[in-house]
């Protein structure tokens, strides 16, 4: 339990108030550390450790929010964010929610939407995507924020299935979540050319009054469970661009390759790209050799070398200012929606073998030990020696070559290896979460439907390439901060203290100890993680303590990265696919006066932040798309085999049933309470579980089950499930007042019997 804020008056007078402490932190900008509320209120010395206990409590308590940099009040809005306008208030006034929003943080805040009056006839309305600085103060108590740029207008776009009447009219049946089972009509003069059964993306009109709903088809995507049409659904839904403008494709169209002009020459270099078999792009190639310097016994000089985007992409050209809508790339099973026209990112920019690449390139010199003792970054032009598969690369490894492995076996790949051993050293000591999660990839048919679901090997390769990238990451940002030049990081923030709190009380029921000292450490995680490694609560205790994490995202502001256990982070090694990137590149250039094409002067923090938070909305929307539709392309390869017993484990436990994930495709379903067993089951949150009343037969989070697939909603990528297994047992906790045993349910063939019995439970 929380600890009471101790009488701070009688104790400690020198000290203020709780209030005046949260008030302060509340209208402060930004983050809030321990120094600027002692300046504050004149405090110092002993006062100052009093001050840190207090914060301790207030914090526990939830009364302000911890973060690696200092404090805020809970729940605050950053500077800057994207948010959805949605409606107007009873005053008339804009009104917004933020885009990106924690559901964990609870209701996402109304924002008051002021709009300046430069934007006249062209200010955004209900439906618009908007970046926003807040204010400093608010408005009735309200967050407000000042429009400083339109992103897009929101269309008001369904998508459907239509199907042709016999009157040559025809109907569509809507497919998304939100709208599900909606009708509207659609007159034959907009049907032409419309087959029964696309999918299609409509905009709802105004009928006439008393009418069917009617509306305007905008565009035929594509057959129903045909390839395109199950990645289009996300694409169409979260509105992401996926179709280049004419002005992006003509600038990529005409560029030319880089010259050797300010450019170091790096050509006998023999970096190597290791990328998966598939990869389309190649944008980082990597090289290691002993270290000569008798000073640095048993080190190693690495050097790693990413394509040279911003010899392309200039800032605010066509080019740019699309790849910032964009934000990213975006990975589908079944295609790529790219940030950049494959001009660029699969010709120009794609580090081939045996070609001329313009790149910037760091050389890393590291100790035996792993540890990084000096860098420098050059612009360069290169030819890569080799493209290899990770799978390639590590059979060569070991023993097992091929006529492009066998000759770079001894001169490059061993060298590479022999660097990644002290690089394991370094992470060893340095204790990054080492989290548990295998994923899983999907394999097509050449239909587009899925063909299986495998869970691919963990390579010594792939690990490789990560630490070499995050060396390089590490490199980047310290290069700027020593620099002093603007740059927008990968950062990501330890636990909130509610999240650590519900984990700490969780794995009490598991009799495993989470410290209470001190600030959250990655390492408190692992020892966790290892006391549970191989046993049966392993996936269990790996997904809870996964879920009491952060999300990463981009920021001006440093706050360091909780996950890697580092102090400075960037993402820089992959600027044909991430904003932050190039972003990254161009503040090098600029830095270290390597050409004309570096970061502008006027983009300061504060504008970087305006980006960093347009490319992190954009990340979370990506990730989103991705997994819904893997969720659909899942459901449709299930569709047919309603009936089926299959294995799970439960991945979610809610107060109204289980949410549970299949052990061979990792498909998401879930199990009404009112269909499992013969009991009342009663939701115990602090441990993951729901537990019989009368029986004490239980369902826990990370618990193997049976299941039966009883229906599939393949558009909707929703499928729902039916328990046929027993669940474990605790001690029956006795009846309780108001419970009613529930009726079991037998018949698991037909909805009959489960409608009669649900219909006596509720009368009951």
């Amino acid at each position: 339990m929380p600890r009471k804020p101790r009488n701070t008056a009688a104790s400690e007078p020198s000290l203020p108030s709780r209030d005046d402490i949260v008030a302060f932190i509340a209208r402060s900008r930004g983050r809030v550390g321990k120094r600027e509320i002692a300046r504050e209120f004149g405090l110092s010395g002993a006062d100052k450790i009093a001050l840190k206990h207090l914060l301790d409590e207030f914090a526990e308590e939830g009364a302000v929010q911890r973060t690696r940099k200092g404090f805020n009040a809970p729940g605050a809005l950053p500077s800057s964010l994207v948010a959805d306008i949605t409606g107007r208030d009873r005053d008339g006034e804009l009104v917004a929610v933020p885009s990106d929003w924690n559901e964990d943080a609870g209701k996402p805040p109304s924002i008051l939407v002021v709009v300046p009056k430069r934007f006249g006839g062209a200010a955004p309305g209900v439906g618009s995507r908007v970046l926003l600085r807040m204010a400093d103060g608010a408005s009735d108590h309200r967050p407000t924020g000042r429009v400083i740029k339109l992103i897009e207008r929101l269309r008001q776009r369904i998508l459907g299935v239509f199907r042709r009447l016999p009157n040559g009219e025809g109907e569509v049946v809507s497919i998304e979540k939100r709208n599900a089972d909606r009708k509207l009509a659609v007159r034959a003069d907009d049907a032409s050319g419309v087959e029964d059964g696309d999918l299609v993306s409509i905009e709802p009109l105004r009928g006439s009054r008393g009418g069917p709903p009617l509306a305007r088809i905008v565009e035929r995507v594509g057959k129903v469970g045909s390839e395109k049409a199950i990645s289009m659904i996300a694409i169409h839904a979260h509105d992401i661009p996926y179709v280049f403008r004419k002005d992006t494709l003509e600038e990529a169209e005409a560029a030319r390759p880089a010259t050797m002009s300010g450019r170091e020459d790096w050509r006998r270099l023999p970096l190597i790209t290791i990328d998966p078999a598939d990869a389309k792009d190649h944008d980082d190639a990597v090289h290691a050799e002993p270290d000569a310097d008798p000073a640095n016994p048993g080190g190693h000089v690495l050097t790693v070398a990413i394509a040279d985007v911003a010899a392309y992409v200039r800032p605010d050209s066509p080019l740019d200012r699309e790849a910032l809508i964009r934000g990213n790339s975006v990975y589908f099973p079944d295609r790529v929606v790219p940030m950049l026209p494959e001009r660029i990112s699969n010709d120009l920019c794609s580090l081939r073998p045996d070609e001329n690449r313009p790149a910037l390139a760091v050389r890393m010199i590291i100790a035996a030990d792993g540890r990084k003792l000096r860098h420098s970054f050059h612009r360069v032009m290169m030819r890569s020696a080799a493209k290899l598969s990770y799978a390639q690369a590590q059979r060569a490894v070991n023993g097992d070559t091929d006529e492009i492995t066998g000759p770079l076996l001894e001169p490059v790949l061993r060298p590479l290896w022999a660097a990644h051993a002290a690089l394991k050293l370094e992470r060893g000591e340095r204790g990054p979460l080492d989290l548990d999660l295998p994923e899983r990839k999907i394999l097509l048919k050449p239909s587009g439907m899925v063909d299986r679901v495998l869970v691919p090997e963990r390579l010594d390769a792939h690990r490789l390439i990560e630490e070499f990238m995050i060396l390089a990451n590490v490199a980047a940002a310290e290069t700027l901060e020593a620099k002093k030049t603007p740059l927008v990081y990968r950062v990501h923030d330890e636990p909130s203290m509610e999240k650590v709190i519900a984990l700490r009380e969780f794995l009490r029921t598991l009799d495993i100890p989470l410290s209470k000292q001190g600030a959250m450490r990655a390492s408190q995680f692992n020892a966790v993680l290892q006391q549970v490694e191989g046993t049966d609560n392993a996936h269990l205790v790996n997904d809870v303590v996964l879920r009491s994490q952060s999300q990463a995202e981009y920021s001006a502001d440093n706050i360091g990265h909780f996950g890697l256990n580092l102090r400075r982070y960037a993402h820089f090694t992959s600027p044909i696919r991430r904003y932050s990137d190039l972003i990254v590149h161009r503040a090098l250039i600029r830095a270290l006066h390597l050409g004309d094409d570096g970061l502008p002067a006027d983009m300061t923090p504060a504008a970087l932040n305006e980006v960093a938070a347009r490319i992190s909305a954009c990340e979370r929307r990506a990730m989103t798309a991705e997994r819904e539709t893997i969720d659909r392309l899942i459901a449709h390869f299930l569709a047919d085999k309603v009936g089926e017993i299959f294995q799970g484990r439960v991945s979610g436990v809610i107060k109204s049933g289980l949410f549970v994930k299949l052990l061979e495709t990792g498909a998401d379903g879930y199990v009404p309470a009112a269909t499992i067993g013969h009991d009342y089951y009663r939701f115990e949150e602090e441990a993951h579980q729901l537990v019989g009343a009368a029986t004490g037969e239980s369902f826990q989070l990370g618990d193997t089950v049976s299941v039966k697939l009883v229906e599939a909603a393949p558009f909707a990528g929703a499928l729902r499930f039916e328990i046929v297994s027993d669940g474990g047992r605790q001690r029956p906790p006795g009846r309780r007042t108001g419970m009613v045993k529930r009726p079991r349910i037998t018949d698991r063939k037909g909805s009959g019997a489960r409608r009669k019995a649900r219909s006596q439970w509720s009368k009951g």
